[in-house]
């Protein structure tokens, strides 16, 4: 069951409570390099990216925003540290959230300089504790930057917005290991009902990162825990999207195109099995309907999950039976397979439109 969260809005989408779990993630570019940013943010949103980030390291990223707010389709949250100026700034340019613990802005002055601004405009703010650059005085009281730590400077951060009566706050505790960051998230549930946004920061590259995510972030949706996330990987931030949405799908969370069913192969497999299951899902990969897409390479396995898919293939020898929500369609060729199936696929969706 999910975590109940109350809801915040973010720009046009809403989030929390019983809203959908949100994929966003955050730009690599330079953000005063105006052109470069709107280029990643396109694809980004070609990938079905929900919201978008940009760091924000001084005036000129901050006066870039109101461009790059104007040049984006989805919602578009600033990411600020220490410096208040660039926080109200930021939010005179049009942003709809910010990323901004209270307690590193300052005199509690500018941060309710922050709020303020904030709250005429309805911008939330996302605390965000990352792990790495927890405050001294926790590090000294518990000799690292253990879960309970990381908690307790999510409340202290909290405590600061709620002081002002400001509740429009996400809250992110990320740790770069699977542990420590699923224990914090799990603490921190039991003490506020803020919306969450979950992840493992640093999480490494596209493969090393994909597998920590799948099982950081994996553990906490199972949980019922999170109401955004970001994959955060070192490459390309479309990737980030493509592991979100694929996480979300395999938890059946989020529907996003197909969900692929494909055998591991084995000594009994006698069709070229990867080949055929690498082409359909790279020309299947766009579908725009959440179709259960099955590709087996024998008869242990493969007509039981070629039958319970909505579409899918059991290879026999040099061929394979094509099955269509549990009934055999027809026997088709080795050579004929990846065709037959990717052109049954879109016979499916042409049909679910004419409905």
């Amino acid at each position: 069951m999910r975590h109940k969260t109350r809801q915040i809005k973010l720009g046009n989408l809403t989030i929390g409570g019983d809203a959908p779990v949100r994929v966003q993630s955050m730009c690599n570019t330079d953000t005063r390099d105006v052109p470069a940013t709107l280029a990643q943010i396109a694809a980004l949103e070609g990938a079905k990216c929900e919201i978008i980030r940009c760091a924000v390291p001084d005036m000129d990223a901050a006066l870039a925003l109101g461009a790059i707010k104007r040049g984006c389709q989805i919602p578009l949250i600033a990411d600020i540290h220490f410096d208040y100026q660039l926080a109200i700034t930021a939010i005179e340019q049009g942003v709809d959230g910010l990323r901004l613990n209270p307690g590193n802005i300052g005199e509690r002055w500018k941060v309710e300089e922050v709020v303020k601004a904030c709250a005429e405009r309805q911008v939330p703010i996302r605390i965000g504790v990352n792990a790495g650059s927890l405050e001294r005085d926790l590090l000294q009281k518990y000799g690292h930057p253990t879960a309970t730590a990381m908690v307790e400077s999510a409340l202290g951060h909290i405590r600061i917005l709620e002081d002002l009566n400001y509740t429009e706050i996400k809250v992110s505790l990320k740790a770069s290991d699977i542990a420590r960051t699923v224990d914090a998230y799990r603490l921190l549930a039991g003490e506020v009902d803020y919306p969450l946004h979950i992840g493992i920061t640093e999480a490494g590259t596209t493969w090393s990162g994909t597998i920590k995510s799948a099982i950081g972030v994996g553990s906490l949706l199972y949980d019922g825990l999170g109401d955004t996330l970001r994959i955060s990987l070192t490459g390309d931030p479309v990737e980030e999207v493509r592991v979100g949405w694929e996480i979300l799908k395999s938890l059946r969370l989020r529907e996003n195109g197909p969900i692929f069913v494909s055998c591991p192969t084995c000594g009994r497999c006698q069709i070229e099995l990867i080949a055929i299951a690498e082409e359909v899902e790279q020309r299947l990969h766009d579908l725009p309907q959440p179709l259960t897409i099955a590709v087996m390479g024998c008869v242990v396995n493969g007509p039981g999950e070629a039958r319970e898919a909505d579409l899918g293939i059991a290879g026999g020898v040099g061929q394979g039976i094509l099955f269509r929500h549990g009934e055999v369609v027809r026997k088709v060729p080795q050579h004929e397979l990846a065709d037959a199936l990717v052109a049954e696929a879109w016979k499916m969706v042409e049909e679910a439109s004419v409905k």
